[in-house]
């Protein structure tokens, strides 16, 4: 598969119109680029002049971890000590250091398809990583999991996981793709970041038929409950508004600097 993803949105609030466009190439296994690349063009909206090109496979990584940072911090359980990380490309270290900077796990563990992947990941990172030989073993009585990974089919079961956990979903972008079972999505609390877009291109909520529950957003402002007791799937896609929020951000913080 081969993807050009075209993601334009304006925020009124934040005085910022914005273009996203991405690549998306399912590469051979040891490839050096990264699947997803992208660039973030911030436009003003007063004149639509262009204001700045930003790398936007940084905003990518950055604002989608804060994303189900956002997310776990509702509806994580109570007492969360063990943080699961399926994967172990760009979104498992932008996961991990924003995870780690607002939460206090006691154990975390990561499983990657490709060990060396794993293993690499936990000696490049700052603190103690487990590398689990399955996936089973990392998802086993983990309170946190992050499923940030390129399967096409289903590699998190309901079966393994602790009553009462919370699931960032991440990968698995298409509708005909999958990284969670049906019995996981059957059997938890469905949030996701947009509705409409899950309808249309999620597969793990497309294929299960999983109802969804709540968007993120109404969480935020109150208007739907948390539900943290209870097991929660975030299915995250991503909107193109977190980029513009990111890239006016970064485009105001340097020109503060300039």
């Amino acid at each position: 598969g081969r993807f050009l993803g075209v993601m334009p949105a304006y925020s009124a609030a934040d005085d910022a119109l914005t273009t996203k466009l991405v690549t998306f190439y399912e590469h051979k296994k040891d490839s050096s680029v990264p699947s997803h690349q992208a660039t973030v063009l911030l436009f003003d909206p007063r004149n639509g002049s262009l204001k700045a090109v930003l790398d936007g496979s940084v905003i990518t990584a950055k604002r989608t971890a804060a994303v189900s940072a956002i997310a776990t911090k509702l509806l994580m359980p109570a007492f969360a000590e063990v943080l699961c990380i399926l994967g172990a490309g760009v979104q498992a270290y932008s996961h991990y250091d924003i995870f780690m900077e607002l939460f206090t796990f006691k154990e975390v563990r990561i499983w990657n398809r490709t060990k060396e992947k794993a293993v690499k990941f936990a000696n490049s990172v700052n603190g103690p990583v487990q590398v689990c030989s399955s996936a089973q073993e990392a998802v086993t009585g983990a309170d946190v999991i992050i499923t940030v990974t390129m399967a096409t089919t289903p590699i998190l079961f309901g079966d393994w996981v602790k009553p009462g956990a919370h699931i960032n979903a991440v990968g698995a972008s298409r509708p005909d793709w999958r990284e969670l079972d049906d019995e996981l999505m059957k059997n938890s609390v469905l949030f996701v970041d947009s509705r409409e877009a899950a309808l249309t291109e999620s597969g793990d909520v497309i294929l299960s038929g999983a109802e969804i529950f709540a968007e993120l957003g109404e969480v935020v402002k109150g208007t739907k409950p948390a539900l943290p007791e209870k097991t929660t799937v975030f299915k995250s896609l991503g909107m193109a508004v977190e980029d513009t929020v990111a890239a006016k951000f970064v485009y105001d913080s340097w020109s503060a600097g300039n």
